[in-house]
């Protein structure tokens, strides 16, 4: 991000993860970890991003980063809530460490956000019944007053992901489990390759290959984001509920997986910020 603004300052005074203390399927470990906290409030404030007043008219074409959609519909592979609610950390150590535990019915992830308050996200079930099997995180929160939010967290897509004069971005067009921590990361990957795909039929490229060529490249990141939540529910825990998941995952995984076998090899490449045919990059 810091690239592609131009602002190597950018989120520089944010507070920092500098740890991870992972439980998951055995004892706890301690690892290295590098990251930046920042709410959507933050980040947008920090890129001054200017608000479209809506005066240019009738668009040629639509960026659709939330649903509604125009035609399609959404798959979802799993059947998990998370839930997430704002908590006091108990342990001064907590202010620059996330921890993850899985436990018999799901899983718990707690990140600081700021001082002495943390976020702390539940997966498979009400954060007290967590909690309740937790015995790396119950110990190091208290909770703070005020209602849990519930968003859905198992992987989802939707197709179709374009249409004449339109494509999905964002979370309209696919949501990734929060597992796997490439969320912010896929948004900005998927945010460029929609951005070269508007510009490249802007310039008179073949619409319909080009279109194509986006959703081809969103369903194999969903494949792969399904086989890498996969290897975490296979060795997270032993009950029914994470068998459920794991199966769920693979099902999903071998779906992508006949959709882009119908689908010609991908005809374009990114070069920088642009899409150009293979046969140009090569």
């Amino acid at each position: 991000m810091r690239d592609l603004f131009g602002r190597r300052d950018l989120l520089a005074d944010a507070p920092r993860v500098r740890r991870r203390l992972v439980a998951w399927g055995g004892e706890p470990v301690m690892v290295p970890h590098d990251a930046v906290l920042a709410s959507e409030p933050t980040l947008q404030r920090a890129l001054a991003v200017p608000a479209d007043d809506g005066s240019k008219g009738a668009p040629d074409f639509t960026i659709h980063a939330a649903p509604p959609l125009p035609a399609g519909q959404l798959h979802v592979f799993g059947e998990r809530h998370a839930v997430v609610a704002r908590v006091r950390l108990r342990d001064p150590a907590c202010r620059e460490e996330s921890r993850i535990e899985a436990v018999e019915a799901g899983w718990l992830f707690l990140a600081p956000a700021g001082g002495e308050d943390g976020w702390l996200l539940g997966i498979g079930g009400d954060l007290d019944a967590l909690l309740a099997q937790s015995r790396l995180i119950a110990p190091v929160v208290e909770p703070i007053d005020g209602p849990p939010q519930a968003f859905p967290a198992a992987p989802r897509l939707h197709l179709p992901l374009v249409g004449g004069d339109w494509l999905a971005c964002g979370t309209a067009a696919l949501g990734f489990d929060p597992i796997c921590g490439d969320g912010a990361a896929q948004s900005v990957r998927q945010a460029i390759l929609a951005s070269a795909v508007v510009r490249a039929i802007a310039e008179g490229g073949d619409q319909d290959a080009l279109l194509g060529h986006y959703q081809a490249m969103l369903i194999a990141t969903m494949r792969r984001h399904l086989l890498l939540c996969a290897q975490f529910y296979a060795n997270g825990g032993q009950g029914n509920w994470w068998r459920a998941q794991h199966h769920a995952l693979i099902q999903g995984h071998g779906w992508c997986t006949s959709l882009l076998a119908e689908l010609p090899e991908p005809q374009f490449s990114l070069q920088g910020l642009r899409l150009v045919p293979r046969r140009a990059a090569a």
